[in-house]
């Protein structure tokens, strides 16, 4: 079961692999929803969501290709989190600056995601070299 898993996803079938890239996509947006939506953007629930984020991202780099992560952990939570703004609400403290706050919380997700990615990468099994196929100048 561990390397049904663990596999690389590019040697899964495609709705297997999709499957999966959609259900890390849906957890990521559940992750966001659960713990940074519901409670008001507290500490602990950041914390705990950054955690499930890094976790999913090196799960997804160790399986996917480099671009996939960003994609799947960093973007749902981003885009959650400027659809869900909490537009005209008195306690706010400073509506002209949410796009920035935006954008450094979405720098900071995406770079977090890279970071756990690159990671998760070099937790991949390394392929044998193959030299099938490769024309050289000492095979005439």
């Amino acid at each position: 079961m561990t390397e049904k898993l663990l596999s690389p996803l590019r040697t899964c079938p495609w709705p297997e692999r999709w499957l999966t890239r959609i259900l890390g996509a849906a957890l990521a947006s559940v992750a966001y929803f659960v713990c940074a939506a519901w409670t008001g953007a507290s500490v602990p629930g950041v914390l705990v969501l950054g955690v499930i984020l890094l976790v999913l991202a090196g799960y997804f780099g160790r399986r996917d290709d480099p671009a996939w992560p960003v994609l799947l952990v960093a973007v749902p939570p981003a885009g959650l989190m400027y659809v869900t703004h909490p537009r005209g609400y008195a306690n706010w403290p400073d509506e002209t600056a949410w796009p920035q706050q935006w954008a450094f919380a979405t720098l900071v997700i995406g770079a977090g995601v890279l970071v756990a990615s690159a990671v998760g990468r070099r937790f991949r099994p390394r392929e044998e070299d193959s030299a099938e196929g490769v024309l050289s100048a000492h095979s005439c």
